[in-house]
């Protein structure tokens, strides 16, 4: 796993797009700090740049460089969330400016999965998660119902989990406002 985490963090830092396990389906991933990155994800994906994509990191902590002020009620639904969890926090910071939604906006997740998780925690950044498919088709449930298309536009395609068949399940989504103000985007 080391040395495809190490292949995977050379591509990131050279701009490149990504495909690898996540701890949901399979994602597109880029550095989210890079919007030339992010720009060739949503060329990849066919998908229109006012639909935002979430990103990834490994611990709440960092959670904190990438707004202004993470609302109280996150920290609780962190520590209590029993499967994966994506939040949609105001006031984003610190990433690529088309990564962030029009109403300043971005989806965070916390990955606990083993080798998201250390690629999140080696690369030091926060990385682009966003389902392997193009905008409008069905996600794919794992590696193998993959499109070709998504596999040849990518520029490293992690060779870790891709036998496994099980379907995972997406996260929850929860949008959270200032004032402890939520909303379930997704269950």
């Amino acid at each position: 796993m080391q040395e495809e985490i190490k292949r995977a963090i050379e591509v990131l830092r050279s701009g490149g797009v990504i495909l690898y396990p996540t701890d949901t389906v399979w994602g597109l991933g880029c550095d989210a700090t890079n919007e030339s990155a992010v720009k060739r994800i949503f060329e990849i994906k066919k998908r229109v740049a006012e639909k935002s994509m979430l990103v990834l990191v490994d611990n709440a902590a960092k959670i904190q460089g990438l707004m202004d002020e993470v609302p109280d009620m996150a920290w609780d639904l962190i520590d209590f969330a029993e499967k994966p969890l994506t939040i949609i926090y105001p006031n984003a910071k610190n990433l690529a400016r088309n990564l962030i939604g029009e109403d300043n906006s971005i989806g965070i997740r916390i990955t606990k999965e083993a080798f998201s998780k250390r690629l999140c925690e080696q690369f030091r950044k926060p990385i682009v998660s966003t389902s392997a498919n193009i905008a409008g088709m069905e996600t794919p449930a794992n590696f193998g119902q993959i499109s070709s298309e998504i596999k040849l536009s990518v520029d490293y395609i992690v060779n870790f989990r891709q036998l496994e068949t099980s379907k995972p399940n997406p996260s929850s989504i929860i949008k959270l406002g200032l004032g402890n103000l939520f909303q379930m985007i997704r269950d």
